[in-house]
């Protein structure tokens, strides 16, 4: 093995074991998500979706939250227009979550763009976003998102199968993945006294719209919590100052 296929057999390893790691870091999310992919599989059957576009549903849209709101919207007869809009303004965080990435992603070749931006989720930001790396790895990034589709992809095929043999899924609570998955997102991110501001007016805001049936809540919450967060954060430094 001459010098030139050293280097390469080296690069390929450091490539597979960052891969490896990547799907190793993202694996306890993923069985986090599965009894939510598990109830949008069997919700997808139960809306009238055949096998096969229940699972097209995970496998080209591949946003929980988005594929629930749109079998919801189908089942009371929403226009097209209005189930855009609202797949928009659902996943409309992940706008923010290409912006604090786009200094890593940007570099890379457009098929990685592509590839990365489609597997780009809560749980892969959680994972690869630069204040959890100190350095961007592609691969990483990679068997993250892959593991994550795949898993997602499983449970809904999960879903679909129990859908169409077992009543009433939805009653047995699966559904509590969904409110799991992002508190084990978001406590490990409150390292600072802002941050925790920010949750907690979060919090705080989305549970009163709820109780008075606002459902806008989440449009509503959202910005409230960064203001307050933001503006904590002026204030104390400048107490400091």
């Amino acid at each position: 093995m001459n010098q030139a296929e050293v280097v390469q057999y080296s690069n390929s390893n450091e490539k597979l074991r960052a891969f490896l790691k990547g799907a190793a870091a993202i694996i306890p999310l993923t069985v986090a998500v599965l009894p939510w992919g598990i109830l949008t599989g069997s919700l997808a059957i139960e809306s009238g979706f055949d096998p096969i576009q229940s699972q097209a549903l995970s496998g080209i849209i591949f946003a929980g939250a988005v594929q629930l709101a749109i079998m919801g919207m189908i089942q009371t007869g929403v226009v097209l227009s209005s189930i855009l809009i609202s797949a928009l303004l659902i996943t409309s965080r992940h706008f923010l979550y290409s912006m604090v990435m786009r200094k890593n992603i940007s570099p890379l070749p457009l098929r990685w763009r592509l590839t990365l931006g489609f597997l780009l989720t809560d749980e892969l930001f959680a994972i690869a976003n630069p204040g959890q790396l100190k350095h961007f790895d592609r691969w990483y990034a990679l068997g993250g998102g892959l593991c994550f589709y795949l898993g997602w992809n499983l449970a809904t095929l999960g879903g679909i199968v129990a859908g169409e043999s077992i009543e009433n899924l939805d009653a047995l609570g699966l559904d509590f993945a969904i409110a799991a998955t992002f508190i084990a997102l978001v406590i490990p991110t409150i390292k600072n006294a802002s941050l925790l501001v920010c949750v907690l007016t979060a919090l705080v805001t989305s549970v009163i719209c709820e109780a008075m049936h606002i459902q806008a809540g989440l449009l509503i919450s959202a910005p409230l919590a960064m203001l307050a967060g933001f503006a904590y954060a002026k204030v104390t430094a400048r107490g400091e100052d």
